[in-house]
């Protein structure tokens, strides 16, 4: 797996932290987040990063920034992606169950670094289900193709 993780000025320091455990999982990834104390715009850096996911490049995307809201509202402009705002572990488990989310994004001012860590690893870890849920996703591919 390879995973893309960006971030804007408000998600350098949860970013971080991120890195840490990517590491610690021996996953694969690119930072391609700043690394600046002043304020920069999230979609310079989302819309970018969710580009790359959905070429194929990177399996998976983690985006951060102050609420997780600008980031998750402009990388889904990018079709193909199908980024979840979570800030706990069910509901990380549950996007990728039932979404087949490819990027998560998070808040570095809402959530604090250990369930960051914890919501990203279950994110990584868990897989797609199908079945009844690869029908529902399907019409959202069917609906993101049509309005091209």
């Amino acid at each position: 797996m390879k995973v893309l993780l960006t971030s804007d000025h408000a998600g350098v320091e949860l970013r971080k932290e991120i890195k840490g455990l990517l590491d610690e999982m021996n996953i694969s990834y690119e930072d391609a987040g700043c690394d600046c104390g002043t304020s920069v715009d999230y979609p310079d850096y989302a819309l970018p990063a969710a580009e790359r996911v959905a070429s194929g490049e990177f399996d998976r995307g983690i985006f951060i920034c102050g609420t997780g809201i600008g980031m998750s509202i402009s990388a889904n402009k990018v079709k193909g992606i199908r980024c979840a705002l979570t800030h706990d572990v069910f509901s990380a488990k549950a996007t990728r169950q039932h979404n087949n989310a490819n990027v998560l994004a998070m808040g570095e001012r809402v959530v604090g670094p250990g369930l960051a860590r914890e919501v990203a690893k279950a994110f990584l870890e868990t897989e797609f289900e199908g079945g009844r849920h690869q029908n529902r996703v399907g019409k959202i591919d069917a609906y993101e193709s049509k309005n091209l």
